[in-house]
């Protein structure tokens, strides 16, 4: 039977069923452009891991529905620009990645040339007025923030405190070895849903015991539709039960619950104890951080109703060389988990386009779906 309950103090759980945001939010082609524009273009996205870029590179991407490059010089400094030519705006990086053949980064339709700093520096074959200056037509510059070997932009002239986008404090992954840690595999997957969607069900575990039949078994207290034990409507604050740990005789998420390697030398008992450390950075992307590796999930919407996911499991080099490595064990396991999830955000998006649906209803264990859907309305309320 369904329990009534009112929470005690420590517990998160709801004390009321708040209803959900409206459904047209998910498939409303002008409601999207909204998002992206004031939720997207505002904060800081996740651009890949600085090994991802050579020096004296170029490399083209896109965040908030816009066309940018990335530049890496000599010395390893990384800028980010809109992917347009002050001159008739044409586009200046049309390649994935492309090496600078010198210290200039030039438009192949007429030829202006920028310095790596984003200085106009050279306009041949023109002729010039003195209304004209070149120092005022540089490249247009967006923001970039290096942290734990990742790369972030941020598209607003004003961006957020980065301080405040990991949930766990820009020192919360300290203990593992970030910044050495190498790509030893990358998992894409595009799926038919609402970024939003894919965030609602990262954000509770009701779904885990129907979907997630592998991971609850790695994880127990998945199996009872809680994150953590103090989920359970009957919890009290002297329980002592285990936590998010993994199942006796696992020690991280593979297929056979063994580690691939020798585990991170600076972790505390708490964070061996727990099996995995998940860091949160909205809208962008999700750190889980284990005793051996480290995978990144970072999600890119395509449209309304498609969401780019492309996940990467870091791992110390001397790990990824080691004779006996065994890449499909580590990585076959997330990946399962990954697609189940995909697969119960598309059926969760094919539903609520029903005309008969306006708004869903959260339940008690809901609680950080909710907190999700109040900093979407935030975010929304600002200014457009």
């Amino acid at each position: 039977m369904n329990e009534i309950v009112t929470p005690i103090p420590g517990s998160p759980l709801l004390d009321h069923c708040p209803e959900s945001l409206p459904a047209i939010w998910y498939y409303d082609e002008a409601h999207y452009a909204r998002e992206l524009k004031q939720i997207w273009a505002r904060n800081w996205i996740n651009a890949g891991r600085v090994d991802d870029l050579e020096p004296m590179s170029v490399t083209r991407m896109a965040a908030a529905g816009q066309n940018l490059i990335l530049v890496r010089d000599s010395g390893g400094d990384i800028t980010c620009f809109h992917n347009t030519c002050r001159h008739r705006g044409a586009e200046l990086c049309s390649a994935a990645q492309t090496r600078l053949k010198s210290k200039l980064i030039s438009c192949p339709y007429h030829e202006w040339s920028y310095d790596l700093k984003g200085n106009l520096v050279r306009t041949p074959y023109v002729s010039m007025t003195p209304d004209f200056r070149k120092e005022d037509h540089g490249l247009l510059k967006a923001h970039v923030k290096l942290w734990n070997g990742f790369i972030f932009v941020c598209l607003d002239d004003n961006p957020p405190d980065f301080g405040h986008v990991p949930d766990l404090g820009t020192g919360s992954l300290d203990n593992w070895p970030m910044a050495e840690l190498v790509t030893g595999h990358t998992f894409v997957h595009e799926m038919a849903c609402n970024w939003k969607l894919f965030w609602e069900n990262y954000n509770e575990c009701l779904h885990c015991p129907g979907i997630h039949p592998e991971l609850c078994e790695r994880v127990p207290v998945y199996g009872k539709g809680y994150m953590a034990a103090n989920e359970a409507p009957g919890w009290t604050p002297d329980e002592t039960e285990r936590g998010t740990a993994l199942n006796p005789g696992a020690s991280t998420w593979s297929m056979n619950g063994k580690p691939c390697g020798p585990a991170f030398p600076s972790l505390t008992a708490d964070e061996r104890a727990r099996g995995q450390t998940f860091v949160t950075l909205m809208p962008t992307m999700y750190i889980v951080a284990h005793v051996d590796y480290v995978r990144a999930v970072t999600l890119h919407p395509l449209g309304p109703e498609r969401t780019e996911l492309r996940a990467r499991w870091l791992f110390p080099r001397a790990t990824l060389e080691a004779p006996a490595f065994d890449l499909e064990n580590v990585t076959a396991f997330a990946t399962m988990v990954m697609k189940q999830d995909g697969e119960a955000c598309e059926m969760n998006q094919r539903g609520l386009k029903s005309q008969a649906f306006t708004a869903g209803r959260l339940m008690p264990q809901e609680f950080d779906v909710h907190n999700f859907q109040q900093w979407v309305q935030g975010q929304l309320s600002a200014e457009a």
